[in-house]
Parts: C-alpha cells; structure tokens; sequence
C-alpha cells in the first residue's frame, strides 16, 4: 500500500467535518454504541461517490456545472436541516438515560445522507484516486476499489474514534443541562457553518 495515499487519508479523514460532527453529537447524546452506528452511515455514505468515480459518473458531475450546483445546494439544505433540527429538539442532544434511543436505521440514515449531498466527495474521489492507480495497468479496477476500501476503513476507525471519545466525556455532562444547551446551540452553529462553506465552494 502507497503510504503517500494512507497519509493523505489520515489527513483528510481526520479533518473535522460534517460527518466529525454528526458523529460527535451521537456520541454525547446516545453513547459509544450510537456513535459507532453514526460513522456507520458516514462511511456507507461514501459508497455513492466511490462507485460514482469509478463507473466515470464523477466526470459528469465535474464537467455539469448545473448537476454540481444541484447536488452542492441539496446538500446545503440537508446541512441547514440539521442545524434546525438540532437546536430545536432539545431531545438531539440530551443526556437522558431514560430516553428512547433513536433506531440504528435512523441514525445511519442521517449520516448517509450528510456524505451522499456532499458532492465534494465525488470530485475528491474523481481527483484523488487516479493519482494512485495507473489507468493503463492489468489490475485498475481492483486496484481503485481496494484504495477505496482503505479510504472506507480509514473514515469508519477515525470518525468512531471520534464519538467513542464524546461518549466518554458523556457522563460529566449529564447533570450539566446548560452545558448540553451550548452544546446542542454550537453543533447547529456547526452545521451552519459546514453549510455555508460547502455553498460557496466551487468546482
């Protein structure tokens, strides 16, 4: 395996994003296990992309300005979305051990489709993984889809570890109400954030 390209991933996996996020809210919210079952979703969320290079599909998406613009502001919306719907249920991040949890589809409903509308990972893809891969070799194909994997892994490791270390933390906020409401207010500012950056990001 090139380290050049295991670097690259550690790096880009490891910078805080939507799905960081995500993740971290489930992990103080629900706990280790709900935080693993979010990078869950994160990762599969990267699937679509994946596939989405490696069929060419990317190349579509590269050249359309209007099927970029598209995808960027659906993913905006879903950003927004989940800023509001943070900071309105005061359920999202509540330390509250006699709550219902939220079903394991749910949560990794979400985080799927935090990825899946970020149609920057697509170009990434598009533009990462060919540096890698030599188009004119045997084993391309296999080739792209093991380095894709490794990517997979990488988010899924790094983003649980991540929310196992929010879970953590969990305990010592649980009889802090105030503490979860800045909490729950600076995720949704988080998202606003992450939203207003992925609408003026450009191809």
């Amino acid at each position: 395996m090139n380290i050049a390209f295991l670097l690259t991933t550690l790096v880009v996996v490891a910078t805080p994003g939507t799905g960081v996020v995500y993740t971290l809210a489930a992990g103080l919210s629900r706990g280790r296990q709900a935080s693993v079952v979010a990078a869950v979703g994160c990762t599969l969320g990267i699937v679509p992309h994946m596939l989405a290079t490696i069929t060419g599909v990317a190349a579509v998406l590269h050249a359309s300005a209007t099927a970029f613009q598209i995808l960027k502001y659906a993913g905006v919306a879903y950003l927004l979305y989940m800023a509001w719907a943070t900071l309105k249920d005061r359920q999202a991040l509540a330390v509250d051990e006699g709550a219902a949890p939220l079903s394991a589809g749910r949560v990794i409903m979400r985080g799927v489709l935090i990825n899946l509308l970020n149609p920057k990972l697509t170009i990434f893809f598009f533009a990462f993984l060919p540096q890698f891969v030599n188009p004119g070799e045997a084993h391309a194909l296999p080739r792209m889809l093991a380095l894709s994997g490794v990517f997979m892994l990488a988010t899924f490791v790094v983003f649980a570890a991540y929310g196992i270390l929010a879970a953590s933390v969990r305990s010592h906020v649980t009889s802090r109400p105030r503490v979860m409401t800045w909490l729950r207010r600076g995720f949704a500012g988080a998202f606003v954030a992450l939203g207003a950056k992925l609408a003026v990001t450009a191809r």
